[in-house]
């Protein structure tokens, strides 16, 4: 697969000075024109899987001495936070091969590695794909994606001893909590305290309330591929999703920014300032060093 842009980048600090890894896999907005031509949705419908501008709300971190990743691809075109190979056999003119996941319960719902759909359960294509198609694009995109972010994540482990992953989102404004109604602002998932200390995300949970928000854990966002396979506190390597509610900051049909998207963004840098100094305070404590 060629590509007239840039597939992600890495906005490096002068010198990573903390040891955060800051990664938006869901923001990325520049559609291939083939896939634009292989897709039956319009232009508007075809973004509404977007993380919309994600990496521009945590665009401050390279500032706090942190690396952000992000994706230019969309996730429509590819899901980087899947496994490799979640493949839906209804999408395809060919068999799936035999290392193939096609029964998860992110494939029953259209939300392959190669999605089915869009948000609203809209469907993307027109017509069953070759196979060829999703293995290109897993190759071009979703591979060097996750070695460009191992490779950040072994170098911050490497300088530090440790490491935090903050896996930055976004959800519909439409979410409540289940059992109470709650509409939050943050959802703070740490795959049930498996993918970070206890710490870590109750300070985040804290940092988000005292900034004014309505923040919760887990649910009903407890982390996805990237929080599970990258979190690992018993080696010191922390991994946290942050999802933040689109309606505090784009109108979600238009898709274009409110007028106090800034001073959203100024709110998670205060925020990840925050993060970094409440990691430097653990930086000789086993509790974050080593779970």
């Amino acid at each position: 697969m060629t590509s007239d842009f840039e597939l992600f980048e890495v906005r490096e600090p002068q010198v990573q000075s903390i040891p955060f890894v800051y990664n938006s896999p869901h923001s990325g907005r520049k559609y291939p024109v083939s896939f634009l031509d292989e897709t039956r949705l319009d232009e508007l419908a075809i973004r509404r899987s977007e993380d919309h501008y994600v990496d521009e709300l945590f665009s401050a971190a390279p500032s706090f001495g942190a690396p952000l990743l992000l994706a230019h691809f969309p996730r429509a075109y590819v899901d980087v936070n899947r496994e490799p190979y979640e493949l839906d056999p209804r999408m395809f003119s060919d068999p799936l091969p035999p290392f193939a996941n096609s029964n998860s319960a992110r494939v029953a719902g259209g939300l392959g590695t190669v999605p089915r759909i869009v948000a609203e359960n809209m469907e993307i294509y027109e017509r069953r794909m070759p196979l060829a198609t999703a293995l290109e694009r897993i190759e071009a995109c979703y591979k060097p994606y996750h070695a460009c972010l191992r490779r950040l994540i072994a170098r911050t482990h490497a300088r530090f001893g440790f490491g935090v992953l903050i896996d930055c989102h976004s959800m519909p404004g439409n979410i409540r909590v289940a059992g109470s109604g709650m509409r939050p602002d943050f959802i703070v998932g740490d795959r049930y305290g498996t993918s970070a200390s206890a710490e870590l995300s109750q300070a985040a949970l804290e940092f988000l309330e005292g900034l004014g928000f309505a923040a919760v854990r887990n649910k009903p966002y407890a982390g996805g591929f990237i929080t599970e396979h990258y979190g690992r506190p018993a080696r010191g390597l922390h991994a946290l999703q942050i999802e933040i509610n689109r309606s505090l900051y784009i109108d979600e049909t238009t898709l274009l920014k409110r007028p106090d998207f800034d001073a959203l963004a100024g709110s998670l840098a205060l925020f990840m300032g925050q993060m970094a100094e409440y990691v430097a305070d653990y930086a000789g404590d086993t509790a974050l060093a080593a779970e």
